[in-house]
């Protein structure tokens, strides 16, 4: 299993962390071990459906994370408290939530998330957790933080991604792209996942949409965050052709037809990838 190999590869250098005399050597593992890039790896597979064979392991997991604090905090080094405790913390969190989805499923990730005692950043990795799963009845949840102004960005964020997976319900992201539109840092923040969202779910009413933004819509080199890019993308693909737009005034440069064949078979290869964001 994939998920299992992540983990267990996770779990070995965390192992070797305890064994770190300084920081020196403990920031020699980390770099060497490429932690950052495998723990948040191994815990977006543990997130999903379906894992409740990797209990064990992620029962382990959270345990190390737990033993690699103390000994990162023990050391009293400025660096690891600054960058590297905040990490483990976001991944001991991660890694308690997965275990609660491994051992009582869904059920267990909505008590998690509904106990306002527990850790914020818990909780979240909880709800990105059952927006992974999205089972049918949880569609009301995720609305809540989509329709309630001044809900915490963090799940806002985590419940715009769900919606990819509840067909008939792109208008309230609409409605939450016109209600962020304005406020430029919200919009920069919500705006790439709400329209990768209305991508996926392909809804004819998000054409005005894409259309207007193909004019009005904000510029970025990075793909995932243009919005002409993925207007442009998103209308092609309702309606079979390319549009003019801001970015490219000719629509008929045999150039931006490769860039558009670029950029949709991107957007579909992540289709299905939910991206945490920091809970700090």
């Amino acid at each position: 299993m994939g998920a299992l190999r992540h983990l267990c590869a996770f779990d070995a250098v965390l192992e070797r962390l305890l064994t770190a005399r300084d920081a020196a050597e403990f920031e020699e593992i980390w770099d060497v071990g490429e932690l950052s890039q495998t723990g948040w790896e191994a815990l977006a597979l543990a997130r999903r459906a379906n894992t409740e064979p990797l209990e064990p392991a992620l029962a382990q997991v959270d345990r190390r994370l737990l033993a690699v604090l103390e000994r990162c905090r023990a050391i009293l080094n400025l660096h690891l408290v600054t960058f590297r405790v905040p990490e483990l913390e976001r991944w001991q969190h991660a890694a308690a939530a997965a275990l609660v989805g491994a051992r009582w499923g869904v059920a267990g990730l909505r008590t998690v998330i509904a106990d306002t005692r527990a850790p914020l950043a818990r909780r979240y990795f909880a709800f990105l957790a059952l927006a992974e799963r999205h089972p049918e009845g949880a569609w009301p949840l995720f609305e809540k933080y989509l329709v309630t102004p001044g809900a915490h960005h963090a799940f806002v964020a985590a419940a715009v991604e769900a919606v990819r997976f509840y067909p008939g319900h792109a208008a309230t992201l609409i409605d939450l792209f016109e209600r962020i539109r304005g406020d430029q840092l919200l919009r920069r923040f919500l705006a790439p996942k709400i329209l990768e969202s209305l991508y996926v779910l392909g809804d004819p009413r998000t054409l005005p949409l894409f259309e207007e933004l193909l004019v009005t819509g904000h510029t970025d080199p990075d793909l995932d965050r243009c919005e002409v890019t993925r207007a442009l993308v998103a209308v092609r693909k309702l309606t079979g052709r390319v549009a003019p737009s801001s970015k490219y005034p000719d629509p008929d440069e045999p150039a931006v037809r490769r860039i558009l064949d670029d950029a949709e078979r991107r957007f579909e290869a992540e289709r299905d990838r939910l991206v945490p964001v920091t809970v700090i």
